[in-house]
């Protein structure tokens, strides 16, 4: 039976699909072409029974103790042949072409009861045994009465049927096979169409798409939209890796370059030690730039992918507490630099937000937001914890620094997005994209807002997000929405 599945599985699709196809109609037929030959066989039957009843009727007085049909002339006058049949076998009376061989054997006789008993003898083929249908009568003493009637016409009648059936059925299973191979090559062309343009695909051709008709909505063109959309969607990412790739390579040049020039400058002269240790503490600046970038890097690239919109793309769902985070962290900050405690100021204005994040999630979202902050904009800066609708937790961290310019603000999620004055200062412009990267984790929404201005990550809002108007004022401001946690 595996090794039958195995070369069955090896055939052609369509091959398969018309031989399926065409055992399904046998079947059909065969079921439909037996109940047609059983209501004709029916019929005729009928028809002989009603015929030999009334035959027996009329013979069965007529037969005396002795087995003899006292009135011939009334027995024969039924049309019908007829035998009177003792114990034993013997043939004790019977019409003219009957013969003097019993028609039923002792063995058919010892099975019949009180009640007649109608069967067929002879054979169904031309050239055998005489056919009959016969009607056996016990009429007391062990003896029989058989009357019987010759089925000549009934039996050519059905043979005349079963020879049309079998036509039939062979010339609607070829017709059927026709039709259905027709019917599975028109279907699967298309899918032969598509598997030649995706062959072309992975030999190179990246800007071929499939040609799915624009009139057509069925199960192969929504596979060709499927699949084209899908291609699309490989190809931006591509074009993405080319892209951090490509900016990721000329950022990691500078503190490469900066180094390997510090190194061959060092090595011009002798120099004394002093001298190494103030080359030394110069490079050490180059090094923890470079170890920050490649964390930056590291920690984008770990950052889990998003689904739709409000939809976290991992299989175990962790949970923290965002006011909790938020106040260990702004408390931390405060312990590190005391000096500069108060230009940080937190107000919890919920004492619980749980949300479908981990801690360290949490953690790196407020960091970058805060040394964002820190870093490109001006004390003091505002860390605030809220509810502002029903299952959705909010974030929002302002400064007073001098915001963004509008086109910068569009891309500010962007790797590696710096505005030129902010070059100079520490960072290699990956902050806000971790932070969007984990809130799109969470099913939630980064937006940054100044002098206005309204940016959304992603453009798209999480399906039930508050909308939050971008306030005027002159703070440059980065608010998180993320779901509350219910336990999903």
């Amino acid at each position: 039976m595996s090794r039958l599945r195995t070369r069955v599985a090896r055939l052609p699709l369509r091959v398969r699909l018309v031989a399926g196809f065409s055992a399904a109609t046998l079947v059909v037929l065969i079921a439909a072409a037996g109940f047609v030959y059983w209501r004709v066989e029916y019929a005729l039957d009928r028809g002989l029974d009603g015929e030999l009843e009334q035959a027996g009727g009329t013979i069965a007085p007529l037969v005396r103790a002795s087995g003899i049909v006292g009135d011939r002339d009334a027995a024969d006058a039924t049309g019908v042949d007829w035998q009177v049949i003792g114990e034993g076998g013997v043939l004790l009376d019977h019409s003219g072409p009957t013969d003097t061989d019993p028609m039923l054997g002792q063995h058919q006789l010892a099975q019949i009861g009180a009640t007649p008993r109608t069967l067929n003898i002879g054979d169904f083929l031309p050239g055998g045994r005489a056919p009959y249908r016969v009607r056996a009568i016990e009429t007391g003493n062990d003896q029989y009465l058989v009357v019987g009637v010759r089925r000549d016409h009934r039996d050519e009648a059905l043979r005349e049927l079963v020879l049309q059936l079998l036509v039939a059925g062979i010339g609607s299973l070829i017709i059927t096979a026709f039709v259905g191979d027709r019917l599975a090559r028109a279907a699967l062309r298309p899918v032969e169409r598509y598997r030649q343009q995706a062959a072309a695909i992975a030999a190179g051709a990246a800007e071929l798409r499939l040609d799915v008709p624009d009139l057509r909505d069925d199960e192969v063109t929504r596979l060709g939209h499927t699949f084209n959309d899908m291609l699309a969607e490989l190809e931006r990412a591509l074009d993405r890796e080319r892209q951090f790739v490509s900016e990721a390579s000329h950022e990691l040049r500078t503190p490469i370059t900066l180094l390997a020039g510090r190194i061959q400058l060092a090595r011009r002269r002798r120099r004394t030690a002093e001298e190494h240790e103030r080359i030394l503490s110069e490079l050490e600046i180059d090094v923890d730039r470079l170890a920050r970038l490649a964390d930056g890097l590291l920690a984008l690239g770990t950052a889990s992918p998003v689904g739709a919109a409000g939809t976290v793309a991992t299989a175990h769902v962790e949970h923290a507490d965002l006011a909790v985070v938020a106040a260990r962290i702004v408390n931390q900050r405060r312990l590190v630099d005391p000096g500069h405690a108060g230009d940080v100021t937190l107000e919890l204005l919920t004492p619980h937000a749980s949300v479908a994040l981990a801690d360290l999630a949490l953690e790196r979202i407020l960091t970058n937001l805060l040394d964002n902050a820190v870093r490109h904009g001006a004390a003091p800066v505002r860390v605030v914890v809220d509810r502002p609708a029903p299952g959705w937790a909010r974030l929002l961290v302002a400064d007073a620094g001098p915001g963004m310019p509008p086109d910068l603000l569009r891309t500010a999620t962007q790797r590696f997005a710096r505005a030129t004055e902010a070059r100079t200062r520490p960072g290699a412009g990956l902050g806000l994209s971790l932070a969007s990267a984990l809130v799109g984790q969470g099913g939630g929404q980064l937006r940054l807002c100044h002098g206005g201005e309204h940016v959304s990550f992603p453009s798209a809002s999480p399906e039930g997000a508050v909308a939050i108007a971008c306030e005027h004022g002159p703070e440059m401001t980065a608010t998180v929405l993320l779901p509350t946690y219910s336990g999903f």
